[in-house]
């Protein structure tokens, strides 16, 4: 391994043992915030997972690995007489470390979600909902040679909203639907601005059309739970039938108060994303039609509040 990568290697692992210190110091540390006010509710949770592997004269062979995932997610959310106001932030990075390939991020996402809602029965509210979502650092197509980057902070960006009407059984259990939803597609660098569905040097592309969310969360067994989070989008203005999907699946297992492990699985259809095919590291042609996965599993440390 060459000096550099052994030098980069310890400031990243320096990086997440400085964060782990942070959140283990929080969980037994802080106590759990007293409820001061009816109107709004603060919830939060941190988690910090580790996976590593190591091998040493190894007979059947093997890969030495490092990866390190912080994840924040947040709720605050506000409630009095028919109305609501449900907000959640989630900030994720994640980064993987192997011999041949030195640190590549596994995980990059923001997401903010708000949804204003007024109650109409029990469980019907008309809404007004807003989403924006992006990532922090620069991605990279390692399959070719050299790599070349495909996403950046606000390239691409998605922001939506609109209003609508949501069914809300339990916070383990909601729907929201708008049929009348604006879409813009954001990529503040034009060299990849095609990749994303925009016409060539453009910054923006406008949407509109019908928006669907869901959630549900089941717990299978003790200290067992598995939830679904999955958003729909047709745009009514370009091929209304190719509906664009994002599907999250996430499965928690609590080992005590503060130990977890956690699994997680992402998959996205989006026809404007363009998909490069590679053959020998060159670049031979895109597809709009891949599925695009993410998994992601490990065990660490969560502070819930």
């Amino acid at each position: 391994m060459h000096e550099n990568q052994l030098l980069s290697m310890k400031k990243i692992k320096s990086i997440f043992l400085i964060a782990l210190i942070l959140i283990s110091y929080r969980s037994f540390s802080q106590e759990n915030p007293t409820d001061t006010s009816k109107i709004w509710t603060i919830k939060g949770e941190n988690t910090f997972l580790i996976n590593q592997s190591s091998f040493s004269n190894w007979a059947a062979g093997g890969v030495n690995s490092f990866s390190g995932n912080l994840t924040l997610n947040y709720d605050f959310n506000y409630k009095k007489d028919k109305w609501s106001w449900d907000n959640k932030v989630l900030a994720a990075y994640g980064l993987t470390f192997q011999k041949e390939s030195d640190w590549r991020k596994n995980d990059d996402r923001l997401v903010l979600n708000s949804l204003l809602g007024h109650q109409a029965s029990q469980h019907w509210l008309y809404t007004f909902f807003l989403n924006f979502n992006t990532q922090f650092a620069d991605g990279f197509d390692y399959t070719q040679t050299p790599k070349q980057r495909i996403s950046r902070f606000l390239a691409p960006a998605y922001l939506s909203f609109g209003p609508g009407f949501a069914y809300k059984k339990s916070d383990n259990l909601r729907f929201n639907l708008s049929p009348a939803a604006v879409r813009f597609v954001f990529v503040t660098d034009t060299l990849l601005s095609t990749r994303y569905g925009l016409d060539p040097g453009k910054k923006v592309r406008t949407e509109f059309g019908a928006s669907f969310d869901a959630y549900y969360k089941v717990n299978l067994m003790e200290n067992v739970s598995f939830e679904n989070i999955l958003k729909l989008y047709s745009n009514y203005l370009d091929k209304p039938q190719n509906v664009d999907i994002d599907y999250t699946a996430n499965l928690f297992m609590k080992v005590n108060k503060f130990i977890t492990v956690n699994a997680g699985l992402q998959m996205i259809y989006d026809d404007n994303t363009a998909i490069p095919i590679i053959k020998d590291g060159v670049e031979v042609g895109k597809r709009n039609s891949a599925l695009q996965v993410r998994q992601i599993v490990g065990a660490g440390v969560t502070y819930k509040f």
